[in-house]
């Protein structure tokens, strides 16, 4: 606002004045407003819309890829990349930043990854002698790359390269994401040498497959054969019920998801990709999926049960707030869950603490895979809760796994923090994605091996033998007392007429 002054009235939640901005959620997505605002006097605002902003940032992040795929273009061994791949690749490539003596590669380590070098001096040693140095400037356009062979086969690196400049800057593509992107190189290289080779390769899903489904070795778990305990939870999209196996009394989470609002929210892909991301997971710290279903107006996922219920809600209960012991547990859960998906190119997108569970015993347990998305390189879509969003993410430049970690500032940390408290809160917080802690050399084990988690027992942690700060109380298979949930909070009922496009008729798995 250049200059007047402006109400939001009815209920007045306040007054904006000279320099003061309002409506910044409408750059990001199409959202109800939340107020009215209305000029007190004459005034002179300044506007943007949404497509503008998108449009201005979208060109930025595309000089930059444009500039990366000039930087591969000087790597030989890419020279049978058609010039889609190597937009491909660009798009693939992370960017990390290192410290003055960090070691970016180790002499007769695996060689996984390729490096290209944009900012800052590395030395190459081989055998403890420096045998060159490479220098690189963003300024100046000038590059220079390593461990490119990284990308043919996994053979032990022949060099140690160190940063010996102040800082530095690469960019980095391992060898299973090109893979996964284009297929072997090898293979390209191949293909160049034959008559009429050409063509690119949709991105591949990964060993086991994107849409790997459930355990084969397990014995199906049939509809008929579970009947209805309770409800757990309720949501736009349906309702979470309690249900138990009649024959062996086991319980199981119910995700009951209605067509009629698949439909009329157009998120028939999403819930197929969260399906399929589901499967790919299988992690004591993220809720399991055992089946889908599908019914003539229903889809629903029969999941693990964490019966110790929502972190958010214990803590509202308990008041937790102000405890560390309490937010170094819950975040070393998240920490784990986030490692495994990460592995599997999964990015979350969505951490907060009511998407964090409980089990009878206490360990923390990540649900909700809505917004997951199995991504090589960036994604552009906005997506999560606006008062955890990333900056990356506000300002539509791509986002990468860097995102997650963000989203542990989400996790309840106490109010009056321990100087090492603030100091992990703000090594995982930085503004650049590449700055942040577990994006460095050293990658999660950087928050681990923080001063904050000195005395923490990771090992009897990872295998459940740590005891956990808080014990729910969960007398059988069965209570519900955990979560607080009517019937009256759930949805209207959407009719769903099926308009022959078969979008579900893969879903169920029995």
């Amino acid at each position: 606002m250049r200059e007047g002054e402006r109400d939001a009235w009815r209920t007045l939640m306040g007054c904006a004045v000279e320099r003061c901005s309002f409506g910044e959620l409408a750059l990001l997505y199409l959202v109800p407003r939340a107020a009215t605002v209305v000029a007190k006097e004459d005034s002179v605002v300044w506007v943007i819309d949404r497509k503008n902003f998108k449009d201005i940032l979208m060109k930025v992040s595309d000089e930059k890829i444009q500039e990366y795929v000039k930087y591969l273009s000087r790597v030989e061994i890419l020279n049978s990349l058609l010039a889609a791949e190597k937009l491909q690749v660009a798009k693939a490539l992370m960017e990390k930043h290192f410290s003055k003596n960090d070691v970016i590669i180790t002499q007769g380590d695996p060689g996984t990854t390729f490096y290209i070098l944009f900012e800052g001096d590395v030395a190459v040693s081989i055998d403890g002698d420096e045998k060159a140095r490479l220098q690189a400037s963003e300024e100046r356009g000038t590059a220079q790359y390593f461990g490119e062979r990284a990308l043919l086969r996994n053979e032990p690196r022949a060099a140690t390269v160190r940063v010996v400049s102040k800082d530095a800057k690469a960019l980095a593509l391992d060898k299973e994401a090109f893979d996964l992107l284009l297929g072997p190189l090898e293979d390209i290289m191949a293909r160049k040498e034959l008559p009429g080779g050409g063509g690119t390769k949709a991105v591949a899903p990964p060993a086991g497959g994107l849409h790997g489904g459930r355990d084969p070795s397990r014995p199906k778990i049939l509809m008929s054969d579970l009947q209805k305990v309770g409800l757990l939870g309720a949501g736009g999209f349906g309702a979470v019920e309690l249900w138990e196996h009649k024959a062996t009394h086991e319980t199981y989470a119910m995700k009951c998801i209605s067509k009629g609002f698949i439909v009329k929210t157009g998120m028939q892909d999403s819930v197929i990709t969260e399906k399929n991301i589901l499967f790919m997971t299988n992690s004591d710290f993220i809720i399991r999926l055992y089946e889908t279903y599908n019914s003539k107006q229903s889809i629903y996922f029969l999941m693990e049960p964490a019966l110790g219920g929502e972190l958010y809600s214990m803590y509202q209960r308990k008041g937790f707030y102000g405890s560390e012991k309490h937010a170094k547990f819950y975040t070393a859960g998240v920490l784990c869950a986030f490692d495994h998906l990460h592995e599997r190119h999964i990015i979350y997108r969505d951490l907060k603490p009511e998407n964090l569970l409980l089990n009878e015993k206490g360990h923390l347990k990540v649900t909700d895979m809505g917004l997951a998305k199995f991504v090589i390189g960036k994604t552009y879509t906005t997506c999560g809760t606006p008062d955890y969003f990333a900056p990356e993410v506000i300002a539509s430049t791509g986002h990468t796994h860097a995102v997650d970690w963000k989203g542990i500032s989400a996790v309840k940390f106490p109010p009056q923090l321990s100087p090492q408290c603030v100091d992990i809160i703000k090594a995982i917080c930085q503004k650049e994605p590449a700055d942040r802690l577990p994006m460095l050399t050293g990658g999660s084990k950087n928050i681990k091996s923080h001063a904050w988690y000195k005395g923490f027992n990771w090992d009897k942690f990872q295998d459940f033998t740590l005891e956990a700060p808080f014990l729910p109380k969960v007398k059988s298979k069965k209570d519900l007392a955990n979560f607080s949930v009517h019937p009256d909070e759930l949805p209207r009922f959407i009719e769903y007429v099926d308009d022959g496009s078969g979008w579900d008729k893969d879903f169920a798995t029995c």
